[in-house]
């Protein structure tokens, strides 16, 4: 689960949100419950129309109510990279990052959820974060893109308490090592690789203009562009106020 502040104008605020890690020999994957919740529903309730122009009418089935989350985003951690896949307009974005390598691990012992653990630090994208990882569950994962140490990271929190990650259900090694992934190929498969400022720079570009991206795709949008470009015109007020995990690019 994450806690976190994530808006300045009101920093008593925590918001929450529960994620997956899901773990398999080579992978992990790190998403949303809600983003997971989301796909299926849309999945389940998308209604196709072609239009006699030839354009496409997307819609759901009336009554169907979406998951909204925060963090729309997947993250497959590997030995080799961690790699951040996003939807973008109709296209998934992506770019890669090596594994965190500069760890200073610490002589110091907690137990955590039962897990007895270990601590770790280290200063990534402009926050100092302390990290208590288990040595007895040996995967090299972490939620977000935190990864690389000798055991599984049960809890990391940066050290203004504005970002707090933690394992809230325990599963054994045994069952971690084999575990089922079920999130869908279409959130990280035929990506178009790029860098992190472009992709941000293309989401600022697709969420501004909405309604012109979707039609310039066949697309209609049903409840009317009008809402598109406000909800883009919203979206832009309250980045004044964001406060990002990452604060150095």
């Amino acid at each position: 689960m994450l806690k976190a502040k994530l808006n300045n104008q009101t920093p008593d605020y925590i918001y929450d949100e529960h994620f997956s890690l899901l773990i398999s020999d080579k992978h992990s994957f790190f998403v949303s419950v809600k983003s997971l919740k989301r796909d299926s529903v849309i999945e389940k309730s998308r209604v196709t129309t072609n239009n006699p122009d030839g354009s496409i009418t997307l819609s759901l089935k009336n009554g169907v109510s979406v998951p909204n989350t925060k963090f729309p985003y997947t993250i497959i951690q590997s030995n080799k990279n961690v790699q951040y896949f996003q939807l973008v307009g109709m296209s998934v974005l992506s770019y890669k990052e090596p594994i965190i390598s500069n760890w200073k691990l610490i002589n110091e012992e907690k137990i955590i959820n039962t897990i007895n653990c270990k601590k770790a630090q280290v200063n990534y994208k402009g926050r100092n974060w302390i990290a208590w990882y288990s040595p007895e569950i040996p995967l090299p994962y972490g939620p977000y893109k935190f990864s690389g140490l000798p055991g599984l990271i049960i809890k990391i929190t940066d050290d203004k308490g504005e970002f707090d990650f933690e394992l809230v259900k325990s599963v054994p090694t045994s069952k971690l090592k084999r575990k089922l992934i079920s999130v869908k190929k279409s959130r990280y498969t035929e990506a178009i690789e790029t860098t992190q400022p472009k992709l941000k720079e293309a989401l600022r570009n697709a969420e501004a203009n909405a309604a012109a991206v979707l039609a310039s795709y066949g697309t209609t949008i049903i409840k009317g562009q009008e809402i598109a470009r406000q909800r883009a015109k919203e979206r832009e007020e309250n980045r004044k106020y964001e406060n990002p995990i990452e604060l150095d690019d």
